[in-house]
């Protein structure tokens, strides 16, 4: 029988492009753990190491994190399907709020000739609500930094700005509201 290819942790991360930091961290995870190491110590991989590293890096594409890697890779682990399942409901739930906001900024498009700087920034927060929960110390800052923006605008310009926002919501379905307070508050820790 012939004797499998070992690689040396340097040259399977030149062959792979993966970091050696990245295969020491997936080891120290016990993702990817060496089969042998040098006399001097250096981590040396095999064909089946190499077979699971491709595996790693394909659920990672996917968008898995390293613990539900772990589990799909454990023996008897949690069944892949239902970890692809729950991945799947996650990025169709963000594609669903990148649309929310697509028709939002077709709104606007649709409702501004001559567009105000300020009628942007309640969508902006919007959007950054919809696409990452904040931490108590983001939301404290987004409060700060539009409070002392809100400070130099006009009466006009604030009334301007609580028109357009009224005419934008005005122009959403009640289930469309309804989703935006409910991913909102979810967002904001409400």
């Amino acid at each position: 029988m012939a004797e499998q290819r070992e690689w040396r942790i340097g040259e399977l991360a030149r062959a792979t492009r993966v970091t050696v930091r990245a295969l020491h961290h997936y080891d120290r995870l016990g993702l990817l753990r060496p089969s042998s190491r040098t006399a001097g110590g250096h981590r040396c991989y095999t064909g089946d190491d190499v077979r699971r590293l491709h595996t790693i890096l394909a659920l990672r594409r996917f968008g898995l994190s390293l613990r539900d890697i772990a589990a799909a890779l454990e023996a008897g682990g949690e069944d892949p399907r239902e970890i692809l399942r729950r991945q799947l409901a996650e990025t169709e739930e963000r594609i669903r709020q990148a649309q929310q906001v697509r028709a939002s900024l077709r709104g606007l498009l649709e409702r501004l000739d001559d567009p105000e700087p300020s009628q942007f920034v309640a969508l902006i927060e919007e959007m950054v609500t919809m696409s990452q929960p904040l931490t108590p110390e983001q939301l404290e800052e987004m409060h700060r930094a539009r409070r002392e923006w809100a400070a130099t605008l006009s009466e006009e310009e604030l009334a301007e700005m609580s028109r357009t926002r009224a005419e934008a919501r005005a122009a959403m379905s009640a289930e469309q509201i309804a989703e935006m307070q409910e991913t909102r508050a979810r967002l904001m820790g409400h």
